[in-house]
């Protein structure tokens, strides 16, 4: 059949009705007579836009993937080291596979740059296996998928159906932006221009944020159009603001590493809420790892749960909220996947939002059913500013329409979004202060071994709401900083002297709560170095972070290398001249809580000097502002 590419326009509804806002308050006479060969409601799949249909079947193509079927870059993968592992020995292992590892941003995510006659999946499936790395996988490509079939027609009906009218009076998201991770936004659609704040397009490496493909318009439309402005249409955040960050291509299509840097980016300009509506992504080890760098930010990723109609057996994760799609019945629809890992579900089909040109047009699919979700979740920042995002969360899980199963579920999670009553509840909100301490204990090494070199130190840490970080103690020096689960650390024991070393643990919640692990000993017994007659410097390093935007909590690595041996090394940090940590070996950590207004916004310089046991010395810095 004939497709009819050119979405409703404002220029379509003409006379007193021009400009109306929703759909449902035009005469169903007039749309017969002057819209229905005239308009074609789009569906986004989970990564891309198809034609929608009606509930009654899924989508011709969906389905299960092969695993062969899938798609990624050449050259290049994925990888997490442990928090610890020495740069130095990091570009070793890389070294050994002809690698080169990129850092993004703030992070401790690398883009390995392979040579050519590399396979990808051979070295991914090494480092994986490898100790001293959390993952290693490939840069996945989502493509898009067009399936022609019957168009349909729809109104805002999901607003009033999880009751967002009834929040406005209470909250419209004013203080919040959305980072819309897609193909790019129209800046000058009219319902979207008055939202926009600066973003990144991380394909061309540039400011131009333009939308290439249509998606992300729709997307942000689907959020955080503009509402009460007497034209188009109204979404569910109608003074919340979007930041467009570009992760594809001219046809769409994006990569795990284009995503990983714009959740990171976003993270560290204080964005609070990011949505990603392409399918598999709780399925991409680096996706999720940013998703949790985010939510350690104290922001929430909510992403698409994908169109498949299929169980993914995904595995759950806390660091982002999956969302999958329900009608006008509160029933999921048959194309939308589902899985132990979906958390929430939101309306997902015929969903009036905004496309590319400035026209309008209904879409279906989980990547409409995500944006409507995280619209919700600014609702609810905006309600409460100073709830912190665990606090938002368990409140949009709390206040959910439960539906399917009693409780969270495969199909539905947590249940239907109900945006009255979770701004009802957050203004209601009496601020109960967290004071349970986290659990934690370090299950590797045991107590009484003999360790040298690297060591791998494993630590099994729970909360009550949720642990943002761990730090790792040797002989009271914090060497490394973990903040993803599950934690673990790479120790550089060639750093400490020989002999008996008690290794503790620190668990912190986002109250600031704290607990210590009971102390491990262990026997170090690495070699020694010997120096006639030192008189060459140790190379300090500052890892993280690097020059930049910073916020909220920003962990400072160090690594520092002498050529009498790391244990003879002394490491001291400073931030805008001031002493903030000392300590002995190879690598030191620090926590920077740039929250408090002590802290100015604005430049500050991070400075590290490194002595060894002769007295050479040497020092280096960096720039970073910090932004509120």
């Amino acid at each position: 059949m004939n497709i009819i590419k050119r979405a409703l326009t404002a220029a379509d509804i003409e006379g007193p009705a021009s400009g109306a806002v929703l759909l449902n308050i035009i005469p169903d006479s007039w749309l017969l007579s002057h819209a229905l060969r005239r308009i074609v409601a789009l569906v986004l799949t989970g990564c891309m836009i198809i034609p929608a249909v009606s509930d009654a079947a899924p989508p011709a193509d969906a389905g299960p993937r092969s695993p062969g079927s899938e798609t990624w870059a050449k050259g290049r993968i994925l990888v997490m080291p442990r928090a610890g592992l020495p740069e130095e020995e990091l570009a070793k292992i890389l070294d050994a596979h002809g690698g080169k590892g990129r850092k993004i941003g703030q992070s401790d995510l690398y883009i390995v740059d392979l040579p050519g006659n590399a396979s990808e999946k051979a070295v991914a499936a090494r480092l994986a296996h490898s100790p001293h790395f959390k993952f290693a996988e490939l840069d996945y490509r989502e493509s898009p998928e067009f399936v022609p079939n019957d168009p349909y027609y729809g109104s805002a009906w999901h607003l009033p159906k999880i009751g967002a009218n009834l929040a406005w009076d209470r909250s419209q998201g004013v203080g919040v932006t959305i980072a819309i991770l897609d193909s790019g936004v129209d800046s000058a659609h009219p319902d979207l221009a008055p939202r926009m704040v600066p973003g990144w397009n991380f394909h061309d490496n540039n400011s131009n944020t333009s939308d290439v493909y249509g998606h992300g318009t729709q997307v942000a439309g689907a959020a955080a159009a503009a509402g009460n402005n007497g034209i188009g249409v109204t979404s569910v955040a109608v003074q919340t603001k979007i930041m467009p960050i570009r992760v594809t291509d001219l046809s769409g299509s994006g990569y795990s590493s284009m995503i990983a840097n714009g959740l990171i980016y976003a993270a560290d300009r204080g964005v609070r809420v990011a949505n990603i509506s392409f399918a598999n992504q709780p399925s991409r080890s680096v996706v999720v790892s940013a998703a949790q760098y985010m939510k350690s930010k104290g922001g929430l990723v909510v992403v698409a749960a994908g169109n498949n109609g299929i169980n993914e057996n995904f595995t759950p994760t806390t660091a982002m909220i999956p969302v999958s799609a329900t009608d006008g019945s509160d029933m999921k629809t048959s194309w939308s996947s589902y899985g132990s890992y979906v958390a929430m579900a939101a309306p997902g089909t015929g969903i009036w939002t905004t496309s590319r040109g400035g026209g309008y047009g209904a879409a279906s699919g989980t990547s409409v059913s995500s944006p409507v979700a995280a619209g919700v979740v600014a609702l609810i920042m905006a309600a409460k500013s100073t709830l912190l995002n665990t606090q938002v969360e368990s409140l949009l899980y709390s206040t959910a329409v439960d539906l399917g199963a009693a409780g969270r579920d495969s199909y539905y999670g947590y249940g239907r979004v109900n945006a009255a009553r979770a701004v009802q509840t957050a203004v209601g909100t009496t601020q109960t202060a967290d004071t349970q301490a986290p659990a934690i204990s370090i299950s590797a090494p045991l107590g009484g071994a003999t360790v040298t070199g690297l060591v791998g130190v494993n630590v099994v840490a729970t909360d009550n709401v949720g642990v943002t970080r761990v730090e790792l103690r040797v002989n009271s020096t914090t060497v490394a900083i973990d903040t993803t689960a599950p934690f673990g650390f790479t120790w550089d024991s060639r750093g400490t002297p020989n002999g008996v070393a008690n290794l503790v643990a620190y668990a912190f919640d986002a109250a600031g709560n704290s607990k210590a692990s009971a102390a491990v000993a262990v026997n170090v017994a690495n070699g020694t170095v010997t120096v006639a007659k030192d008189t060459t410097p140790p190379v300090v390093k500052i890892i993280n972070p690097v020059a930049g935007n910073v916020s909220g909590n920003v962990v400072i690595s160090l690594n520092a290398a002498d050529n009498s041996g790391a244990a003879g090394i002394t490491q001291m940090l400073y931030i805008d001249g001031v002493l903030k940590a000392t300590g002995s070996g190879s690598t030191l950590g620090y926590n920077w809580n740039t929250r408090p207004k002590s802290v100015a916004a604005g430049t500050h310089t991070i400075r590290a000097v490194a002595k060894d046991k002769a007295g050479n010395a040497s020092s280096a810095s960096v720039n970073v502002t910090v932004i509120r």
